[in-house]
């Protein structure tokens, strides 16, 4: 707990036994008031590890998507009375060190939502992410820039903290239940006026370490640019789009 408010940790896994330990015994637990696992129907040990650590757990009766997972994840933790919800990925790329830090952010009343960026501070490159990626990460994230009208370093980050009132208002049901999930919803975070922040944060490309594959890498970038589209042409009025909409789907709990 931080400044008398709840602090819930995230963690929508998929196959992740090989580093779901590390994850999990990395994180503060000492500002952290619950552990949320969601697995979404792995195909390893995953739930089996899940289920033995102090953790709150559930299993997906069939495969639901990341986004899908993420739903889950968030839904749980705001039945369980959370005041910040900090989402990190099991698979070790991102150090969980640095969820105290994120959630001091949102404590602060600084900033509704933080994203651990592996672009400031060049944890990028230095963490040996794909030549490949870190262009089209760089790309992409330029162009967004532009259409959303922001000047962030990093829109494709997966390690995210929220304040309550973000995941209660923002229309996330809307959302794909595929990867595209997370950027939908910084742009709707932009759109709905609530304050982001950065933090750097090192990364660790390993083999164990889960990664989307080249095809469904260009997926999701069709996906990205499809969204800051949307964005824009709401902004301008030529699209009402419900991912923008204050009538959007809210989470139901």
């Amino acid at each position: 707990m931080i400044k008398d408010q709840k602090v819930i940790v995230v963690m929508p896994a998929y196959n992740a036994e090989k580093t779901l330990l590390r994850t999990y015994e990395d994180l503060p637990h000492e500002i952290i008031d619950e552990v949320v696992i969601v697995d979404d129907q792995s195909q390893d040990g995953t739930i089996a590890l899940a289920r033995r650590l102090k953790a709150h757990v559930i299993q997906h009766e069939r495969n639901q998507g990341y986004g899908g997972n993420q739903k889950t994840c968030y839904r749980t933790a705001l039945g369980l009375g959370a005041d910040i919800v900090v989402m990190v990925h099991p698979d070790y790329q991102y150090s969980p060190k640095l969820c105290g830090a994120m959630a001091w952010m949102i404590a602060s009343d600084e900033y509704d939502m933080v994203l651990a960026s592996r672009i400031l501070g060049g944890g990028a490159r230095s963490g040996r992410m794909p030549w490949w990626r870190y262009i089209a990460n760089r790309s992409l994230t330029l162009l967004e820039n532009i259409l959303l009208g922001t000047k962030y370093s990093e829109f494709h980050t997966g390690y995210r903290a929220y304040s309550r009132k973000v995941l209660q208002a923002l229309p996330l049901s809307e959302n794909s239940d595929d990867f595209v999930f997370d950027n939908q919803v910084i742009a709707q975070a932009v759109h709905f006026g609530f304050r982001i922040g950065e933090v750097s944060c090192p990364t660790r490309y390993m083999e164990e370490a889960s990664s989307i594959n080249f095809q469904r890498s260009v997926i999701y970038g069709f996906g990205v640019l499809g969204t800051a589209v949307a964005y824009r042409m709401n902004r301008m009025g030529f699209l009402k789009s419900r991912l923008f909409s204050q009538q959007g789907r809210r989470l139901d709990m």
